[in-house]
């Protein structure tokens, strides 16, 4: 731990204890404002080690869910909280949670907390691996590095590039991962040939590829595992279908459409709320947006919404497995709002700090 998240923690905690932390949370300034918690995986193993901001454990989301409770937070559902927000009508301590992608995880790691805690719950869905059953290929490649970190590993075999990579450290497997990036990009890989290609990297590294498949690691959710999730009242939202967002109005608007459509087959309902994946979003997105008739864009921009954000550049805050209880509190009040922080990157995908 640095220094800096020492002091950090420390400084937070004496707020809790003189109750500025208290009075923060039941504040005007809290009262107006909505924060929108975000999340990404569930591990099913080890996947929060590998990337603590993109995955966190079963463990830390119950702790977190207990702490929403604790706290009397006023969990709404999203579209509902969207709506208050701009009509000026929060509660005490708004909130609504989100999920993005819609791994496999969800289902099985994120859903029974949910039900158990009974907190309306928003899941950005994206779509193309729903229905092409195999491990998201960014992903996979990135945890399958991490995974043979003890290995060095040549290249030349896989993409041609005469380069070996030491991949004990996280410099090295982000070089060894852009690469493999710019050989799928330059060989205009299939669906199919990016799969065999995490399968023969996987061989190389001496990872059991076949049981990852099996425990269904770095997939998206089923088609059926969704309409269950969404008969179980989670909120189906859109996220884009192949996880992109195109700069080419055309291509833009074809990925709303095709994840829209897909969402609908799988849980009858129209979704009218989107995520940016990644937060990659753009000005000129926002008219493309309307005339797809979305009604919400959530970021990864992190802060409290407020009636004076654009409704289509919503704020949001990531946590992760990274945090302390005393930060993700913090946020809860908003006290941490006003302090200083480091930007974690959700796409850090080579993993790990060392």
């Amino acid at each position: 731990m640095t220094m800096l998240k020492k002091f950090k923690q420390a400084a937070l905690k004496s707020l809790k204890t003189v109750g500025v932390s208290t009075m923060v949370h039941n504040s005007r300034w809290r009262r107006q404002r909505l924060l929108i918690l975000a999340y990404h995986g569930i591990s099913l193993s080890d996947e929060h080690l590998w990337n603590g901001s993109l995955f966190t454990s079963a463990d830390i989301l119950r702790a977190r869910l207990q702490l929403l409770r604790r706290a009397r937070c006023a969990v709404l559902p999203l579209g509902e909280a969207v709506e208050r927000l701009y009509a000026n009508d929060l509660p005490d301590r708004a909130l609504a949670l989100t999920f993005d992608d819609g791994t496999s995880d969800f289902y099985r790691q994120a859903f029974p907390l949910i039900q158990e805690f009974g907190f309306p719950v928003t899941l950005y869905l994206t779509t193309f691996y729903s229905h092409y059953q195999r491990p998201v290929f960014d992903l996979m490649c990135s945890y399958l590095l991490w995974k043979g970190r003890s290995k060095t590993l040549d290249l030349k075999s896989l993409t041609g590039q005469d380069q070996k990579t030491d991949l004990r450290k996280n410099d090295f497997r982000e070089a060894a991962l852009d690469e493999i990036h710019s050989f799928a990009r330059r060989q205009k890989l299939s669906s199919d040939e990016k799969d065999a290609f995490a399968a023969s990297l996987a061989a190389r590294l001496d990872v059991d590829y076949e049981a990852l498949l099996e425990q269904r690691v770095m997939h998206n959710l089923e088609a059926d595992e969704v309409g269950r999730l969404a008969a179980g009242g989670i909120d189906i939202q859109l996220h884009t279908h192949r996880h992109r967002t195109p700069t080419d109005r055309q291509l833009f608007l074809r990925e709303i459409e095709d994840n829209r459509k897909s969402i609908q087959q799988m849980t009858g309902k129209n979704p009218t709320h989107f995520c940016y994946p990644s937060g990659v979003y753009d000005l000129r997105f926002l008219p493309w947006l309307r005339e797809a008739g979305v009604v919400s864009g959530t970021t990864c921009e992190f802060g409290f919404a407020s009636r004076s954000s654009n409704q289509l550049l919503l704020p949001r805050f990531l946590d992760n497995a990274t945090l302390s209880s005393i930060e993700f509190e913090s946020w809860l009040t908003g006290v941490s709002a006003a302090l200083p922080r480091r930007n974690l990157s959700e796409r850090a995908f080579a993993g790990g700090t060392s």
